[in-house]
């Protein structure tokens, strides 16, 4: 859908509630719609935001936002699922993230009476529709969804023209892992490489799709201004003094200005009704007052 940044905020949500979204096939509702299991922390904000959060019983590890989601029945990691924990609930119908797993469960999962709809996944503005009108029409709540849509779009579309007349880009590295002290980092066609673009800056990795481990040479050939993480503990995570002394990383760009951001990983990564706001916040970050004017 295209953006009109010349428009005042009124004209542009009569523009984008009038304009047809993307065709494509969407999912019929689903006959009993009570009982629903949310695989997927998107799509369980999206339940919610869409006011139907009643219908939910159980959730995946994933889903913690918002915090009545925490209230609900945990049936595992979404892509370390077990058939047993996701049917132990009885739900009438499962919501489920494309990439949900593994492929051994799902395929009992889909030949179990349970209707399931395997929704989407695109780390960009669109994506972040699709799912909202993939969980809307699966829910029988289309209306609702487009409503929601449009006010997705509107705002995502704001936080984005916020960095859109900044010249030098910044160049991000983002590390999923430092466990062991090995960099496990995005390239592209990945979350963190669609959040940095719509925040305004340059993934500093494209050499290659996915979350992969890199060597020191690679990173300092990456040359990264910002290096950003999830707020995490554990292995996985670093404190400043660890990162900033690792081998590939002491001698970037990042080091020397000691440019590290930190943003919890579901509202970071997530593609759902907080990108807009997790957009705005990066670009705050990396831009300061530049993504304000």
């Amino acid at each position: 859908m295209p953006s009109f940044p010349f428009l005042p905020g009124a004209l542009l949500a009569v523009l984008l509630a009038a304009a047809p979204l993307r065709a494509e096939s969407l999912p019929p509702p689903f006959a009993d719609a009570s009982r629903i299991v949310s695989i997927g922390g998107s799509l369980t904000e999206i339940v919610y935001a869409l006011g139907e959060g009643e219908r939910l019983v159980a959730r995946d590890t994933t889903s913690t936002f918002p915090p009545e989601a925490e209230a609900l029945p945990d049936v595992g990691y979404m892509r370390a699922l077990s058939p047993e924990g996701v049917l132990s609930v009885a739900p009438s119908a499962i919501l489920a993230l494309e990439g949900s797993g593994p492929p051994e469960t799902m395929e009992v999962l889909r030949k179990a009476s349970v209707p399931m709809v395997i929704v989407p996944e695109t780390h960009d503005r669109q994506g972040i529709l699709r799912k909202i009108r993939f969980v809307g029409a699966a829910l029988g709540a289309a209306e609702k969804a487009q409503e929601l849509a449009v006010t997705v779009e509107r705002d995502i579309a704001a936080a984005e023209r916020l960095t859109a007349g900044i010249d030098e880009r910044k160049r991000v590295l983002f590390i999923l892992s430092m466990q062991g002290g090995r960099l496990l980092v995005a390239g592209r066609d990945t979350a963190a490489a669609g959040i940095i673009a719509m925040a305004g800056a340059v993934n500093a990795i494209d050499a290659f799709s996915g979350y992969k481990q890199v060597s020191e040479e690679a990173v300092s050939e990456a040359r990264p201004d910002v290096i950003l993480m999830m707020t995490r503990g554990g292995d996985h995570g670093a404190d400043d003094a660890a990162l900033f002394s690792h081998p590939a990383i002491a001698a970037t760009p990042a080091a020397r200005q000691r440019a590290v951001v930190r943003m919890e990983g579901g509202y970071l990564l997530g593609f759902g009704p907080r990108t807009a706001s997790a957009v705005r916040e990066l670009a705050g970050a990396l831009y300061g007052r530049l993504a304000a004017n």
